[in-house]
């Protein structure tokens, strides 16, 4: 699954807003969540591990970790600056649905208008529907929009 956004600012401001972890606790979070960073190491080998809670847990949305919460352990495979992001993503869970690790590239590319930025997602836990995933990560893209703009 591939989903993209053009974004009206540089690269480098993209890039860096990923790569800081105040920021991403500000912007990653879908609507309706919000982030804890426990830990951030910026280079290759190195990532973070992140608590998403929900502002309202509902029987519709319900957490991967606990009843209200996603925690991710999150390693990045590749880190090249202003150009691309890909990471190894594994929930914290007991539930086999959510198991396993799944790949997310983020890759930033000039565009008319601004940066386009590209999120493609491999091997995404069977639990997660290809049609919530995709409403999560341009939350998160429109967040970004935001956080930068």
């Amino acid at each position: 699954m591939k989903i993209s956004r053009i974004i009206e600012a540089p690269r480098r401001a993209l890039y860096a807003a990923c790569m800081d972890p105040q920021a991403l606790a500000a912007w990653l979070p879908p609507a309706g969540m919000r982030g804890e960073m426990h830990r951030f190491e910026p280079w290759e080998g190195g990532g973070y591990r992140m608590t998403l809670a929900y502002d309202r847990p509902s029987p519709e949305a319900r957490g991967k970790t606990t009843a209200d919460s996603d925690t991710v352990e999150v390693r990045f495979v590749e880190l090249v600056p202003d150009r691309r992001i890909v990471q190894a993503v594994a929930f914290e869970t007991d539930d086999p649905a959510y198991g396993g690790t799944m790949t997310m590239t983020w890759s930033f590319a000039d565009a008319p208008g601004g940066t386009e930025v590209a999120v493609v997602v491999e091997n995404a836990p069977p639990g997660i529907s290809e049609a919530d995933h995709e409403t999560g990560i341009r939350s998160s893209l429109e967040n970004l929009a935001r956080f930068v703009g």
